[in-house]
């Protein structure tokens, strides 16, 4: 079966820059990645890599750009995933996954609920919600600062969600509710924000979260979940090149990639 990888690098205000510099360079960690931690080989050679062109300068342009290439590409394909970029491709990805599947469920791992009412990278889960995406069919993990307002908004919404203490008490006990939901959802969606992940482990990001998940947790969860056969696809986001050490994200957001596919 061939597999889309799509890139796609935008980035909607001035501080993600440099976060439009990762696909490139996950796309080659993902490379030199040869097999999967079960000794599955990666057939980098299978995946059918594309990549969405945006204009920097035209926010709106480039959200509906994404929105109708994530359409077909859901359409055409039985799993797609994106690379950012910043974590807004996922509202315009989201909006074109939700119209392809009827009832789809999103999962989004993130350090932060993104509910600013000012949009962007920091408000694109209010503005999905707002414009029609049922908070019903969406569960956030590992959220560590979160506002009593944003709290009160999404559970209006209905909005499941795990903060990091619950996380810590039944790591196990979690996983096995969220796969519980997303199998019984006519397709579920992953998105990855590596701000879930305690700095220690992601520190090629702009806004550092301390209290976050170890890269062993992450994998953990990516793992089972992608054993699921109605896995639609995800999107990892928010890596910034400029501010990584080693190649520590970057390396990271590959491996990550490589257990999703």
């Amino acid at each position: 079966m061939v597999m889309e990888i799509v890139r796609v690098r935008l980035i909607d205000s001035d501080e993600a820059e440099g976060c439009e510099e990762a696909p490139v360079l996950i796309l080659n960690a993902l490379k030199e990645i040869k097999n999967k931690e079960n000794g599955v080989e990666i057939e980098f050679d299978r995946f059918h890599l594309e990549e969405i062109h945006v204009d920097l300068g035209n926010i709106d342009e480039a959200n509906h750009l994404i929105f109708e290439n994530s359409k077909e590409i859901f359409e055409k394909n039985s799993k797609a995933f994106f690379i950012g970029g910043d974590h807004s491709i996922s509202y315009s990805i989201l909006k074109g996954f939700d119209k392809v599947q009827e009832g789809g469920l999103l999962i989004a791992f993130d350090g932060r609920c993104d509910c600013s009412l000012e949009g962007g990278n920091g408000g694109w889960l209010r503005k999905l919600i707002d414009e029609g995406f049922d908070g019903r069919r969406i569960i956030l993990v590992g959220v560590r600062d979160l506002s009593m307002g944003d709290r009160d908004y999404l559970k209006e919404n209905g909005v499941v969600i795990i903060g990091m203490d619950v996380l810590q008490e039944d790591r196990e006990g979690v996983c096995d509710l969220i796969m519980e939901r997303a199998k019984d959802s006519e397709g579920f969606y992953l998105s990855l924000d590596v701000r879930v992940l305690d700095p220690a482990f992601a520190p090629g990001v702009n806004d550092l979260e301390p209290g976050g998940l170890s890269s062993r947790e992450l994998i953990y969860f990516v793992k089972r979940l992608s054993l699921l056969e109605n896995f639609r696809g995800g999107d990892i986001v928010e890596v910034n090149p400029k501010k990584d050490i080693n190649g520590m994200s970057v390396k990271l957001a590959g491996r990550l990639l490589g257990e999703m596919v």
